[in-house]
C-alpha cells in the first residue's frame, strides 16, 4: 500500500496511566513492595492511544476529549504537544482528569483499574464536533458517553463510524448497543465472549449493520468478517519482538486497521498490517508506547508477510 494521509476524527478518553509491575496474579499481600523501575506514569486512554497511533501512521487527526483543569490535565496537554498532536479540541470540562492503574505480570497479562472521575456525566459541545467532522474520511468514536450523541450526527453526515467495544459478553449490551448499532467498523476483544468468536460474529452480523466485524484474539491473532465479500478471515498473531505487556494491543490493532481501511477499503491487507503493528507495539510497556510510523511498518510487512497464513472461511 502506498503512503497516503487520511483525515480521521477521534473522540475518546485521555487519562493518566500508572503501570505497576507485579510478580503474578493473584497478587499476594505484602505491606510494602519495592518494584524498582516497575512503576511508571504516562498519558494514555483509549482515545489518546488511537489518536497517537493514527498520527504516527501519518493521518491528520482531529482529537476530541475532556480533561480537568488540573496538574494531570496539564501533563496530558504537554504529551499531546510532544507527540505533535493538536490539543485545541481537548477541553478542560471535568472536575478532575481521569486516571488509571494497571497491574502487569511477567507473562504480559494485565489488570486495569480506571477512575473516570465525572466524565460519564459530561457532554462535549455538538457544534465543536460538527466542525471537527468536516472533511473527515472516518470517525473513530470510542465507547465513552460523551461520544454517544455523535453516532447519529456522523451517520447523518454520511461519515463512516469505527468503534471498539472492548471486552463484551452480550450482543444486546445496554451500554454498548448504540455504538454497535451505528458502527460501520466494529472491533471487540475475545476475553469475555460467551461463545466461540466465529459464532459470536454470526450473532452480531445478523443483528447489526457493520460492514466489518472484528475480534482481537490475543495470542491467537484476529478474526474479521467482511460483509461485502461475505468472507471470514483469521490472521494469526505475529512475533516481531519479545512481549513486554499486552496493554494497548487492542487499541493498536484497531488504529492500524482503520488507518489502512480508510484509504484502501481492503480488509485483508488492513488486518494483516494491523496484526503486525500490534505485535510490535506490545514490546513496549505503556499503552501508548511502541507505535510505528507507516514506512517502518511497511518494511516489517515485507519481512513478515511469508510467515502469515491467513485462514479463510
Amino acid at each position: 500500500m502506498g503512503l497516503a494521509m487520511a483525515r480521521i476524527l477521534v473522540s475518546g478518553l485521555i487519562n493518566i496511566e500508572t503501570t505497576l509491575r507485579v510478580e503474578g496474579f493473584p497478587v499476594a499481600y505484602e505491606p510494602v513492595r519495592y518494584p524498582f523501575h516497575g512503576v511508571r506514569s504516562t498519558v494514555s486512554g483509549v482515545g489518546f492511544n488511537v489518536a497517537k497511533a493514527l498520527t504516527a501512521l501519518g493521518d491528520e487527526v482531529r482529537f476530541l476529549s475532556l480533561i480537568g483543569h488540573d496538574a494531570p490535565g496539564d501533563l496530558a496537554r504537554r504529551a499531546l504537544c510532544s507527540e505533535h498532536m493538536e490539543d485545541r479540541r481537548v477541553l478542560a470540562g471535568l472536575s478532575e482528569t481521569p486516571q488509571s492503574v494497571i497491574l502487569c505480570d511477567p507473562a504480559g497479562r494485565r489488570q486495569i483499574h480506571v477512575d473516570l472521575k465525572d466524565i460519564q456525566e459530561r457532554a462535549y459541545p455538538a457544534d465543536a464536533f460538527d466542525e471537527a467532522l468536516d472533511g473527515c474520511a472516518m470517525a473513530a468514536l470510542c465507547n465513552i458517553n460523551f461520544s454517544r450523541p455523535f453516532l447519529d450526527r456522523a451517520r447523518r453526515r454520511g461519515v463512516p463510524i469505527a468503534t471498539d467495544v472492548h471486552a463484551i459478553a452480550d450482543p444486546d449490551d445496554d451500554y454498548n448497543r448504540d455504538f454497535m448499532a451505528a458502527a460501520d467498523v466494529l472491533f471487540m476483544s475475545h476475553e469475555k465472549l460467551p461463545c466461540p468468536p466465529r459464532e459470536w460474529l454470526d450473532r452480531l452480523r445478523a443483528r447489526y449493520r457493520a460492514g466489518i466485524l472484528a475480534v482481537g484474539l490475543g495470542p491467537a491473532g484476529a478474526l474479521v468478517f467482511d460483509r461485502r465479500s461475505g468472507v471470514f478471515m483469521t490472521v494469526p498473531a505475529v512475533s516481531t519482538r519479545p512481549v513486554a505487556t499486552t496493554i494497548g494491543a487492542g487499541d493498536a490493532l484497531f488504529s492500524a486497521f482503520i488507518h489502512f481501511y480508510a484509504k484502501s477499503a481492503d480488509s485483508l491487507e488492513s488486518i494483516l498490517r494491523a496484526s503486525i503493528y500490534a505485535s510490535w507495539k506490545i514490546g513496549a510497556t505503556g499503552a501508548a508506547d511502541g507505535l510505528l510510523d507507516e514506512p517502518s511498518l511497511e518494511r516489517m510487512v515485507q519481512d513478515k508477510r511469508d510467515e502469515i497464513r491467513v485462514v479463510f472461511g
